[in-house]
């Protein structure tokens, strides 16, 4: 499956954010040489995202919207952040992101069931558009159901353009077995990249590979990602959480 549909406005690029806001959020991460909350890298890293995808979709002074997205933030319960499915002209004239608080645990099952349901809706009218992208982020192993069987699931959904994609971007300074000098020259996780950590390990197996489209996007963006890598990426510092986050909206427009 080639993943080259291009997003229109006719045909737009859905996405739905998967949000981990479990009290371990509150935790401090390397943000440009300062500490920040990692709630606080990740809705920055998120809204910047956002921003490139109103920019993708503008030409002149008209902004088409090409992509549509639902942002799912989750703890013990699921928040449907933006009130349904909003078209990225909707999300530009939002702040969506300002007043997400962190609540306890991390049922991550509960998070791509709620997902799922979305997806099944939407699908039918996603035949002609590019196959939608399902982004999670999370900085820690799930309590409740194991979600691996509801991810499989939706890994196997699919349009004419390919199956769903599945984004896992995983928040941890010991994954790798060696830290990420820079995001600009790494080539991502393969396959056979080894982990550190038996849940990455597991997130590793529910991410999809990244199509050839989406890598091309990120090489023009100055990335170095290397064919056959993942769509998952270790959140070791800002850098590569952004990167992850923009990952997810490197969909073909036109």
């Amino acid at each position: 499956m080639e993943y080259r549909i291009q997003a229109t406005q006719q045909t737009p690029a859905y996405i739905i954010y998967l949000l981990d806001i479990s009290a371990s959020m509150n935790q401090l991460m390397d943000a440009g040489g300062e500490q920040k909350r990692r709630m606080d890298v990740v809705t920055t890293a998120l809204s910047s995202a956002i921003r490139q995808m109103v920019f993708r979709s503008t030409k002149g002074s008209r902004l088409s919207p090409r992509y549509k997205m639902s942002i799912l933030a989750y703890s013990d319960n699921v928040f449907d952040v933006l009130g349904g499915v909003k078209g990225i002209d909707e999300v530009a004239r939002m702040r969506p992101l300002e007043n997400i608080q962190t609540q306890r645990l991390t049922n991550t099952a509960k998070a791509f069931a709620a997902a799922e349901k979305i997806l099944q809706k939407e699908l039918p009218a996603l035949k002609n558009c590019p196959a939608p992208v399902i982004c999670h982020m999370t900085d820690g192993a799930f309590t409740g159901e194991d979600p691996e069987p509801i991810v499989k699931r939706m890994m196997n959904m699919k349009v004419p353009d390919g199956n769903v994609l599945v984004e896992n971007i995983f928040i941890s300074d010991e994954i790798l077995a060696a830290p990420i000098e820079n995001s600009r020259k790494w080539p991502g996780i393969m396959p056979e990249t080894e982990l550190n950590e038996e849940y990455g390990d597991k997130l590793k197996r529910l991410s999809s590979p990244l199509p050839e489209s989406y890598r091309e996007m990120m090489v023009e963006t100055g990335y170095r990602i290397e064919p056959g890598a993942l769509m998952m990426l270790p959140g070791t510092n800002a850098d590569i959480v952004s990167l992850g986050f923009q990952m997810s909206a490197a969909t073909p427009v036109r």
